[in-house]
């Protein structure tokens, strides 16, 4: 079975492989080059540019670059269905008498395509016109000899797998989201399944860094790099096709990793918040600032800015008396780490020596890299945007897909990293099922934790405590 190299060697540091093409200038079938580089071309060309033939087949950086920006301008069941046609009538594959030695010649590069589509795009056989035309596709290949018939049997089952494995993740993330209540409500109806904080469940921050890390990894894993298109894709009114970009699916995997941001912020503010000794809350902070550095250490920046945005929340950061008893250094140095001035300079000169470390790197601990997720997805919106305007002569901007698909490839490599820490499953329960506060259940704690200081903040309490605890 044809395996495909790792995402890492697929781009240089310019941007992409520069050797892709023979020498060429200008115009050519549709595509235009400069200094060997394509720039540009029709839709139409740069499908074309997709097929292999018996004499060509596409470069992998190609292949993944358009397969990955085409769905801003079509479905990929539309691209799958002129990839076959042509393949089809071009190595006239639909004729009866079909020389065997012809199919022996191009079987083993459309099957090749077809690999790499499905390792490296599965979700989009979710939809059924995938299936469909794939196994057609597929069929004519096996026709043609007993190992293709293998080949394309192992092709399948692999796909169906990662389908079925994504299916279960997916399945589990809704029972955690069934589950999770707002943790006010609990304390009102049983007060007792309370009594234990995150310092009782793990009481080395190091070790819930690396628990952190664990989730992290596994929630970045399933993220499909077409999320980071489809979620920006805009659904054409006239489309009346009811499973396309409009279908939550479609960016699913993504969306419960932007949620389990908000969970662990909020979870953050939560711990802090409950104690209702000051001694206990300083104490908890510290915990935190602790957690939050060790993420720094590893790698892990996303769980290193849901922490300090959950201890940057109102309900938190207005707890003074708290925070005068909090050695405060240390946090000072990681807000300065994630200080957004100048675009998050700190961060993106931190986050460039972690990805220079994991290039290099002789452990699996030194090659994690798990990048502030909201930056990076604003980042894609914006080269999603170059990607979306066609040049002034009808063609697609091939430089910008070029640029998209850097950036995509490198978090593909980010995200297949195997998490070096033992997992702890009584940790990882809580992380992610202990009932949080909302935002209101917070500001009540806070205020229940240290007085309104005006009477704006007065009349909140007054209005929480009637509201939530059915007081006055």
């Amino acid at each position: 079975m044809p395996q495909t190299p790792p995402f890492t060697a697929m781009f240089d540091s310019s941007g992409y492989n520069r050797n892709l093409y023979q020498s060429k200038e200008g115009n050519c079938g549709g595509l235009y080059y400069h200094d060997n580089n394509l720039l540009s071309g029709s839709l139409e060309a740069l499908i074309q540019h997709l097929v292999p033939n018996v004499d060509y087949y596409p470069d992998r950086t190609y292949i993944f670059t358009f397969l990955l920006s085409s769905r801003l301008f079509m479905h990929p069941y539309e691209l799958m269905a002129k990839v076959c046609h042509l393949c089809i009538e071009q190595q006239r594959l639909s004729e009866p008498g079909l020389d065997k030695n012809q199919i022996q010649k191009i079987a083993p590069k459309i099957l090749q395509l077809l690999t790499e589509w499905t390792e490296t795009f599965p979700y989009d056989f979710r939809d059924e016109r995938m299936m469909r035309n794939l196994k057609e596709l597929a069929q004519r290949i096996a026709s043609g000899d007993e190992i293709y018939r293998k080949n394309v049997q192992q092709l399948l089952q692999n796909l169906i797998r990662k389908l079925a494995t994504v299916s279960q993740y997916e399945e589990v993330l809704a029972k955690i989201n069934a589950k999770s209540t707002d943790r006010l409500m609990v304390i009102k109806t049983k007060p007792q399944s309370i009594e234990r904080d995150i310092i009782t469940v793990c009481n080395d921050p190091y070790v819930l860094a690396q628990q952190l890390t664990h989730i992290e990894l596994e929630r970045l894993n399933y993220i499909g790099p077409e999320e980071f298109v489809q979620a920006f894709v805009q659904k054409d009114p006239l489309d009346n096709d009811k499973s396309c970009y409009g279908d939550r699916k479609k960016t699913r995997n993504l969306e419960a990793y932007v949620e389990w941001f908000n969970r662990l912020s909020y979870l953050v503010a939560t711990e802090i918040c409950m104690p209702v000794k000051k001694k206990h809350r300083a104490r908890m902070i510290e915990y935190f600032i602790d957690v939050a550095r060790e993420c720094f250490n590893i790698g892990n920046f996303n769980s290193l800015m849901a922490i300090i945005s959950g201890m940057n929340m109102s309900p938190v950061s207005r707890l003074k008396k708290t925070w005068a008893k909090v050695k405060t250094a240390k946090f000072d140095i990681l807000e300065h780490q994630m200080d957004p001035s100048s675009n998050f300079y700190n961060y993106r000169t931190a986050l460039r020596g972690a990805a220079q470390r994991s290039l290099t790197a002789h452990s699996s601990r030194e090659k994690i890299v798990i990048p502030f997720f909201s930056l990076l997805i604003k980042d894609i919106y914006f080269l999603n945007e170059g990607c979306a305007n066609r040049l002034p002569n009808g063609h697609i901007n091939f430089e910008k897909f070029w640029e998209l698909a850097k950036q995509v490839s490198e978090f593909m490599t980010w995200k297949q990293v195997e998490c070096p820490f033992e997992r702890d499953r009584k940790i990882l329960q809580y992380l992610l099922t202990v009932p949080v506060f909302s935002d209101d259940a917070l500001y009540l704690a806070s205020y229940e934790s240290e007085s309104p200081e005006n009477h704006i903040e007065k009349d909140r309490w007054k209005t929480l405590r009637s509201s939530l605890l059915g007081r006055v």
